[in-house]
């Protein structure tokens, strides 16, 4: 029985093809076992996202190399993938699989094995393909909450971003395999989905029925035995008036939502060729909290963006404190080969995209602080999860509707059962 190895980079759609192609390799009988010495296959699905994603990602195949000389490294995903002119992308790798080949990895492996040849790579051109690749889950690695991948591509082609020459256009997964793989996820336990995508708003639009993302949480919400839906990363366009009253009517949607931003200024907008301004997003923000109770609203902010000068970062920085997000997650903009933001002028010193991000992490972290504040006193339910210890105590640990990490001591076992508490009495919030 072969030995394999997987290791993960990148973001929850990566996540989700990693454990899809496990359970592949399992369902087959390859034993899978950590990713240390003594395997004989290495799977690393790679990421691109930054300059430092590809570093990591070629440290871990290096590592898998170093770690058993003679075992099959195999690179799979957006690093190879976008590497895809190079004849050799690196000499540590004995198979390259590149974006919508995944599904074909069992072939993959049984191939090489009986040729063996020098190096065996699997890829097709991405940017001219509309298949929609079929991996499919029954269980996860969290064992109360399941992650899906629904769709896959972008056709955004923001400046900044590789994503899209790495990933293709848009493709969009059937609405009918969806909710077949949420019932079987149901039926194992599972009480929360997280629908992902790489363009997540962008779901349904390459399918020939008219259906789209709110369709598609209609008929996950159907299924039995799911409790919670979370969303992934939306882009603030399709925060329309009926898209958030259609929410806010499905009990199981949890008030929890990432709306990308990028930057609060608007001339930085136009040069990231974002498809909104600033007060379009805030718009979208107050609908959301027009339909739901002081929902969750978390996002992301790069600085030090090519030409974002101190007075476009105050703006930026300005705004994100008028929304007043649970979460901000800060990006210092790491230039990308390929895109046009890498060629552009007046590229931001290193220093002073540290010195920006410190300035935003430390609102982050007081806005975050004012938002728990709010649910001190307030009856919230929580999704069990995991057991830890704090202060020396074995406590639960699990999450609100909204995403807040909560503890609460009980004797139960109270493992993937929802309970009601009173947050500062019998739950205490944590990070």
């Amino acid at each position: 029985m072969k030995k394999v190895a997987l290791h993960n980079l990148g973001c929850k759609v990566n996540a989700y093809e990693t454990e899809a192609m496990q359970e592949m390799l399992e369902g087959a009988g390859y034993e899978i076992v950590p990713f240390q010495e003594g395997a004989d296959i290495y799977i690393i699905n790679t990421c691109t996202v930054t300059n430092i994603a590809d570093r990591k990602s070629r440290q871990m195949l290096h590592r898998a190399r170093k770690m058993n000389p003679e075992a099959v490294v195999v690179a799979a995903g957006c690093y190879v993938q976008a590497q895809e002119a190079k004849e050799d992308i690196d000499p540590c790798i004995d198979i390259v699989i590149g974006n919508n080949k995944k599904q074909d990895l069992l072939s993959i492996l049984t191939e090489y094995e009986a040729q063996h040849s020098d190096v065996k790579k699997e890829m097709i051109d991405i940017n001219h393909t509309h298949e929609y690749e079929e991996l499919h889950l029954t269980k996860t690695g969290e064992h109360t909450r399941a992650y899906i991948k629904v769709q896959d591509g972008c056709n955004q082609f923001c400046s900044y971003c590789i994503i899209p020459y790495a990933r293709g256009r848009v493709r969009s997964r059937r609405p009918e395999s969806v909710v077949e793989e949420v019932r079987h996820l149901a039926a194992n336990g599972y009480r929360e989905v997280v629908l992902t995508g790489i363009h997540l708003s962008s779901y349904g639009i390459d399918l020939d029925e008219e259906i789209g993302l709110l369709e598609l949480i209609r008929a996950v919400h159907a299924v039995e035995g799911i409790e919670r839906i979370r969303l992934g990363s939306l882009e603030p366009r399709i925060i329309t008036e009926e898209f958030a009253r259609s929410l806010s009517e499905l009990p199981k949607v949890c008030p929890h939502f990432h709306l990308s931003l990028q930057s609060g200024c608007d001339e930085t907008l136009k040069r990231m060729n974002r498809r909104y301004n600033s007060e379009e997003y805030y718009e979208k923000c107050t609908l959301l909290r027009k339909y739901f109770q002081d929902p969750a609203l978390t996002t992301d902010v790069i600085v030090g963006f090519p030409g974002e000068t101190e007075e476009e970062f105050e703006a930026s920085r300005a705004f994100v404190e008028r929304v007043s997000f649970y979460e901000t997650h800060i990006f210092k903009y790491s230039r990308r080969e390929g895109t046009r933001a890498a060629v552009m002028k007046d590229q931001v010193p290193e220093q002073i995209k540290a010195k920006r991000s410190a300035v935003l992490i430390g609102l982050g972290h007081e806005k975050q602080n004012e938002y728990e504040r709010k649910y001190t006193g307030r009856e919230v339910e929580v999704l069990i999860e995991e057991t830890a210890e704090i202060g020396g105590k074995e406590v639960w640990i699990g999450h609100t509707k909204e995403y807040i990490k909560v503890a609460v001591s009980s004797e139960e076992n109270l493992q993937n059962r929802i309970v009601k508490g009173t947050v500062g009495k019998d739950l205490q919030i944590i990070h």
